[in-house]
């Protein structure tokens, strides 16, 4: 019988689990890198049903991970803006010109 979702003993989901140290210490590209050698080795189809679950399982942390990182990136971004008086300033991406 499938646990309900208010059920405390249920499993939480991939994205509510904490991201493993190690895969928080990685840098966005050397977790990108290894999440594309995992999809492939996934869509292969090669892997033993308990390693493609673990597989899956650091999938999903290092998605997480390199979303928050993106997310991290995103924020920091700034446009170069020229100003009524002609000085140049910054702003972020999404705010008003």
């Amino acid at each position: 019988m499938p646990k309900s979702a208010a059920d405390p003993a249920a499993p939480a989901p991939a994205d509510a689990a904490p991201i493993p140290a190690d895969v928080a210490t990685l840098a966005f590209e050397d977790a990108l890198a290894e999440l594309e050698g995992i999809v492939r080795k996934l869509e292969s189809g090669q892997q033993r049903l308990a390693d493609a679950i673990g597989a899956y399982e650091r999938g999903a942390a290092l998605r997480r991970h390199c979303e928050a990182k993106l997310a991290e990136a995103e924020a920091r971004v700034a446009a170069i803006v020229e100003r009524a008086d002609g000085s140049l300033g910054t702003r972020p991406m999404d705010g008003p010109t």
